[in-house]
């Protein structure tokens, strides 16, 4: 914490009142509240200075196309900090829950979902067509490599130790290798936020702030809607979710041309790699980073996965291996009760 008081120091002239560490879930970086009287900044540390870079260069890049992400105050990178507007502790998925509980699944959570759907497109298009991609500093874009590598992610962090039957491994390759071919028919070509999540918005003022977007990278518009739509833990109806999908399509149109019934349908199939990189993101946050409040997340995983074997879809259907293994987890009751 001594270089964020030193940076505090640099940046306002006086020290600040106490520094207060915060939860950063599944992320390396450290993340602290920095009082000063009635004011606070949020101080980052971060150790990958390609990652501290990319959030860095996103966040003014947005900021100037007037989408609601954090202002950036500070930044020392050779110190790995940074000073950046505090826009509270109400993720989405907090906000919500809390509604949820008292009033149910309510218009009022409605509307805000609506919201952070009509914003996406323009951290997508409108910002995303000019942003400067070589701060990438995972994958510069959304293609093969990539793909590859939250499918393996799934099967080395999550099958490898919670499924319980033989794999075919040939086959499963083989299953990859035809879901990739069928996304790739998608041209990579816009910002992917990459993890578009109801705890990377947070609620200020009564609207939707936007975090966590510094591994962005190039991809097709399906990706970041599948991932707030098949968030497990916040649990959309899907009724629901299908009216955010014309909801998102419907305003996308105001900006580009697209077409309705071919993002639909490649949209399933990104939800499917969308919900195998979080099953191995729960298998590697809870039984290797030994974060354990992950595992709560696997049975809405699970639910969500049961509802799109049930839409019978041909990108599925021509992946019998991998179809089985959906099947399996499932029926497994195990995985339905995970808790910590």
């Amino acid at each position: 914490m001594e270089k964020l008081n030193k940076l505090y120091f640099q940046t306002y002239g006086t020290s600040p009142d106490k520094i207060v560490p915060l939860r950063s879930d599944g992320s390396d970086r450290k993340i602290y509240r920095i009082y000063k009287n009635t004011d606070t900044v949020i101080g980052i540390i971060g150790d990958n200075r390609e990652e501290n870079e990319a959030f860095l260069e996103f966040s003014r890049h947005f900021r100037s196309f007037n989408l609601k992400v954090p202002e950036i105050y500070a930044q020392n990178l050779d110190q790995s900090t940074y000073l950046e507007e505090d826009l509270g502790d109400d993720t989405l998925f907090e906000w919500m829950f809390r509604i949820r509980d008292q009033r149910g699944f309510n218009d009022e959570i409605k509307q805000m979902y609506r919201k952070v759907v009509e914003v996406l497109p323009h951290f997508q298009i409108t910002a995303g067509v000019s942003i400067d991609y070589s701060y990438c500093y995972q994958h510069i874009a959304f293609a093969r490599e990539s793909m590859s590598w939250d499918l393996h992610y799934f099967k080395h962090r999550f099958l490898n130790y919670f499924y319980k039957k033989k794999i075919d491994h040939t086959n499963l390759e083989k299953d990859f290798n035809i879901l990739i071919d069928f996304l790739l028919e998608e041209e990579p070509a816009y910002f992917l936020y990459r993890d578009f999540q109801s705890r990377n918005v947070m609620i200020k003022n009564n609207e939707p702030h936007f975090i966590d977007y510094q591994s962005g990278r190039r991809g097709a518009l399906q990706y970041d809607l599948a991932s707030l739509l098949y968030d497990a833990k916040a649990d959309l109806p899907e009724d629901f979710r299908q009216e955010l999908i014309d909801h998102y399509i419907e305003r996308t149109q105001k900006i580009i041309d697209l077409d309705a019934s071919r993002f639909k349908k490649y949209l399933f199939g990104f939800i499917l790699i969308r919900i195998m990189q979080a099953f191995g993101a729960y298998g590697y946050l809870s039984a290797v980073k030994g974060k354990t409040h992950f595992f709560r997340s696997v049975p809405y995983a699970v639910k969500n996965l049961e509802i799109l074997c049930q839409k019978n879809a041909d990108i599925l259907n021509k992946m019998d291996t991998l179809k089985s293994i959906y099947q399996n987890l499932t029926d497994d009751k195990t995985l339905r009760e995970f808790n910590e």
